[in-house]
């Protein structure tokens, strides 16, 4: 079993796939396991390197706090022991966070970002944002993850030929031990990015649910911070971007992952 030990913790991670590195960060409460519908295609020319955030998955569990940037120091902290000197980096939802705090740590090593359904600025400065930090945290605490993770699937995946998928989110975020899945969310709220992403160096691809739990509108509003980004609106899908529009979705990230970038 491939265990790292980085920042007095264990960091659990697949490396597969031949080809440039290309490091692919889960979301909430999931591990490197969520990108099952995307390694195969993505290996054929791209050797990824799948973790489990500490805290989630199969990696440990220490207590809190967490923060965005120590997940982020974590694994450039693992890129560094498999000896990765640059990388293309995915993130979807807390992913995309921890991906964009990554190019802004050390910016000499990111090539290029692909940000899903994330953002740049956590902050509660809406009430929109407030009420989705806020209410998940009453609910885990109030109804346990198990029945957090039902409602959280069926909004997620509410059409009837998605029942697999519904039932798969009650199973993973349902196993999370209830305090490290507390701590990475309050890692998460307040943390922000937006004031530091016009000195990104790297091209960024920003990937946006047409039903995600953020209006399109506030994410093309921070696309405009970034210097050199695309950004692509999924239509149809809602916040599993990754899940419900797997090919779409493969082809926009293989696709901006083929053109030319310099380290």
């Amino acid at each position: 079993m491939p265990i790292v030990q980085v920042n007095a913790t264990e960091l659990f991670y697949e490396h597969i796939g031949q080809g440039p590195p290309l490091l692919l960060i889960h979301g909430l409460g999931s591990s490197g396991d969520d990108w099952a519908f995307q390694r195969e295609d993505f290996a054929r020319d791209h050797s990824l390197i799948l973790p489990d955030l500490r805290g989630s998955g199969r990696s440990a569990k220490p207590p809190g706090p967490y923060s965005v940037e120590q997940f982020a120091a974590d694994l450039w902290a693992l890129l560094d022991a498999l000896g990765i000197e640059y990388t293309d980096i995915l993130g979807f939802s807390l992913g995309g966070a921890i991906a964009l705090e990554m190019a802004l740590m050390q910016p000499a090593r990111a090539r290029r970002l692909i940000l899903c359904n994330a953002l740049a600025n956590y902050r509660t400065d809406t009430w929109r944002k407030w009420l989705e930090a806020h209410l998940q945290l009453a609910l885990v605490r109030l109804l346990g993850l198990r029945r957090t993770a039902r409602l959280i699937a069926n909004r997620l995946f509410p059409h009837e030929d998605q029942a697999p998928k519904r039932q798969r989110v009650i199973d993973v975020i349902g196993a999370n031990p209830r305090a490290a899945y507390l701590a990475t969310i309050h890692a998460l709220i307040g943390w922000s990015a937006l004031e530091r992403v016009p000195a990104l160096q790297c091209p960024v691809l920003i990937i946006a649910a047409e039903h995600d739990y953020t209006p399109l509108a506030d994410k093309r509003a921070e696309a405009a911070h970034f210097p050199i980004v695309e950004f692509v609106v999924m239509p149809g899908s809602r916040h599993g971007t990754p899940f419900d529009s797997i090919e779409r979705f493969n082809a926009c990230a293989l696709g901006f992952l083929a053109k030319p970038a310099e380290p």
